[in-house]
């Protein structure tokens, strides 16, 4: 849990004042630093933890006891509260239990309680995975289907063991097709839903099964899919109709369904038109057809998708594409029941097999839970102004999360209802009641207290980059589909500047009026703003998909994540024998700036999702050789594989994408580009530094920051 500013104004006016953002970027299940001891679980037994009284907020290290111990104060709302009799412990000469150090929940940040019968509607849901399978003409034949059921059949082991894994399969065009893997069966039945707009699951049993009872059926089934379809000649797909039926055998459990469809959804519940033709004629039109096109289309599949919440389903999309699929309206369903988007485009079954198994482990095996529901109290004075994420809201307190995971960050906006106090402590605590994947029902609590501060200067001082910037990156996104580009572009431009702006005006040291005053802490803001101006999501170029799932991709991203992603890490590679890094493995980053860029130089460019490896025309064919496996810029192959070869050179570029790929929980996508094609342009637009044809270079925009500034001034 991260705060946009890590001193909090005591008033709403020296918050307005900063220009800054107060928000909370909250990632509950994050994965821990290696340097970090592990999560301690507390089981308070039949009572449950102890908690307020008053506000429910859960016991953590900032509750002070005072009376013996006898009696505690709650550090949110203030209220006494009696000390449960065998929660009971003396206090020491400094005010503090004996035991605090013993006791995890009271000198630990974050910890798991076990959480008791009251806290449980039903009995905790059994882990279920449902897999759903675009088998239309074109996912046959671009080999979308044969590498889905490859990457399915290939992570089934890494499912959790155990009678309470339940796994289903169903495959569809026009129709749809469920599969009874039912163990008495010589082979697994297919029955077919003919009715693609009145839905239903031809069994009510059967169709779900244990992992144990079906392992042998369900990796013979995955193996025949493709043959089985592979002269299918129905182009339609009935996704909209698929996803409900597929529901529907899910409803009375809950679970995760992962769903990979390649085309346009066309037939059934829920179909979709061709609407990106319409958006490409003349620029200004195509600016008010976008933003139409960065919307649902219509309401159906938004409300499919709040009862599949409702119902504990969430749904995670594969979409391996070679066109347009309407991602605006796509998404909306994995975005309200707590998945996401994955985005293959153009699908290469030669390069993207590899990423598309790698994808589909990470969401089975990373640290997650079902059935969640997450709330965040912080102190009086303060209070949570909304959430944004990918969620379902049905009442305003409370993120109601189908599956949460490690990867997942909810955004939460706080603002001021009272004055807090100079000198007194601010606290935050974020609670998550959530299932295991072993079925026990936990709850997540991390607490974050922040001194309150009177003074502007502490605020600057305080202030956290990253977190503050990930805010203005996610709410630049959600205002996509809904306002103009331009319109954002300058918002953003305008942020940076008033916040400088303030920090020139009241906290500075009288200094020439010529000099671009930056506060320490956000030294970097201008040039984050820059990228962020020039990003692939607030371009007016480029397709529609791409910007809806830049739009998705930001809504539930990390901290660490949301810089890499307009200002990505560009490492030089050409010359890693001669290079000692003190402890890392990855090389110091470089200026994204193409005076940094030789011709005879090899490159890689990473952003948490792709990663580009530039070839520049006069490299040393042996260093290419060694690297790549090809002879010269001439050589690079359209689908690009990478592969260890039997150099050290190969061995240490490897290990590096290997590093890059674990820090990022991603497998990134790998392209070759040189200089002169379009895949050399792809790389050169990342270069956010260089002036282009419709934007600054980073000198220009800091000059043009300060004149603003100076403007103000005056």
């Amino acid at each position: 849990m991260r705060c946009t500013i890590n001193q909090i104004p005591c008033t709403v006016d020296l918050l307005t004042t900063s220009a800054m953002q107060l928000a909370l970027l909250v990632q509950p299940l994050a994965l821990p630093h290696p340097s970090e001891e592990p999560l301690q679980v507390v089981d308070f037994g039949e009572s449950g933890p102890v908690r307020c009284s008053r506000c429910k907020g859960y016991i953590n290290p900032f509750m002070k006891f005072i009376d013996q111990g006898r009696r505690f104060i709650c550090n949110l709302c203030g209220h006494t509260d009696e000390t449960p009799r065998d929660y009971q412990c003396n206090l020491g000469p400094d005010g503090r239990r004996r035991d605090a150090d013993e006791r995890p929940e009271l000198c630990r940040g974050t910890v798991e309680f076990v959480a008791t019968k009251e806290y449980m509607v039903r009995d905790p849901m059994p882990a279920v995975y449902f897999f759903l399978i675009d088998v239309s003409m074109n996912a046959i034949q671009t080999g979308a289907t044969a590498a889905a059921c490859s990457a399915i059949s290939q992570v089934i082991s890494d499912l959790p063991d155990g009678p309470r894994t339940f796994i289903g399969v169903a495959t569809f065009d026009s129709t749809i097709h469920f599969y009874n893997l039912k163990r008495a069966l010589q082979q697994p039945l297919m029955l077919i839903v003919p009715d693609v707009q009145d839905v239903y699951t031809p069994l009510q049993t059967d169709v779900i099964v244990q992992l144990s009872e079906c392992r042998q059926h369900l990796e013979l089934l995955l193996e025949s899919i493709p043959t089985m379809f592979q002269n299918n000649r129905t182009a339609d797909s009935a996704f909209g109709a698929a996803v409900k039926a597929a529901f529907l055998a899910m409803q009375s459990t809950g679970g995760k369904l992962l769903v990979f469809q390649s085309v346009l959804p066309s037939t059934g519940i829920g179909a979709l038109s061709a609407r990106e033709a319409e958006g490409r004629t003349n620029v200004s039109a195509a600016e008010k057809e976008a933003h139409k096109l960065l919307q649902p289309a219509d309401k159906t599949l938004k409300t499919m998708a709040i009862e599949f919440a409702e119902y504990q389903v969430c749904v995670d999309v594969f979409l391996t594409t070679q066109s347009y699929v309407d991602i605006a309206s796509i998404s909306v369903i994995p975005r309200t029941t707590g998945g996401q988007v994955y985005y293959y485009f153009p699908f290469s079954a030669l390069a993207d097999t590899a990423k598309l198994y790698n994808d589909l482990r990470w969401n089975i095996t990373r640290p997650q839970g079902f059935e969640a529901v997450m709330r965040v109290r912080c102190s009086q004075g303060l209070q949570v102004q909304e959430y944004s994420g990918n969620y379902c809201k049905r009442i305003p307190t409370d993120v109601d999360l189908p599956a949460i995971d490690s990867d997942k960050t909810i955004m939460v906006t706080l603002k001021h209802d009272d004055k807090l106090q100079d000198g007194s402590e601010c606290s935050f605590q974020s609670a998550v009641l959530y299932t295991t994947i072993d079925g026990q029902r936990r709850i997540r609590v991390s607490t974050l207290a922040l001194p309150c501060t009177t003074m502007l200067s502490n605020l600057f001082r305080s202030a956290d980059l990253d977190t503050q910037f990930a805010c203005i990156l996610k709410q630049a996104a959600s205002e996509v589909p809904t306002a103009p580009l331009s319109r954002i572009r300058e918002q953003v431009t305008n942020l940076c500047i008033n916040i400088l702006h303030s920090y020139r005006k009241f906290c500075a040291t009288v200094s020439s009026s010529g000099q671009l005053i930056l506060p320490e802490a956000l030294k970097l803001l201008p040039l984050y703003t820059l990228a962020l101006v020039k990003s692939s999501g607030l371009r007016a170029d480029g397709q529609i998909d791409s910007r809806s799932f830049w739009i998705n991709y930001v809504s539930p991203l990390s901290t660490p994540l949301a810089i890499p992603l307009v200002y990505p890490r560009l490492i030089a590679i050409h010359d890693l024998d001669t290079k000692e890094n003190d402890d890392s493995l990855i090389p110091p980053p470089i200026p994204l700036s193409s005076e940094h860029i030789s011709d005879n130089g090899i490159y890689l460019l990473e952003n948490g999702e792709d990663c580009l490896i530039y070839v520049g025309n006069s490299a040393d064919p042996n260093v290419i050789r060694q690297l790549l496996g090809i002879s010269s810029v001439e050589e690079i192959p359209a689908q690009f594989v990478l592969q260890q070869y039997d150099n050290p050179l190969s061995k240490k570029l490897n290990d590096i994408i290997n590093d890059i790929r674990r820090q990022r929980c991603n497998y990134l996508r790998l392209k070759l580009c040189k200089k002169g094609d379009s895949s050399g342009m792809l790389f050169l637009s990342h270069m956010v530094e260089d002036k282009t044809q419709n934007g600054l270079s980073y000198v220009e925009f800091l000059v043009h920051i300060h004149r603003h500034i100076q403007n103000k001034m005056a």
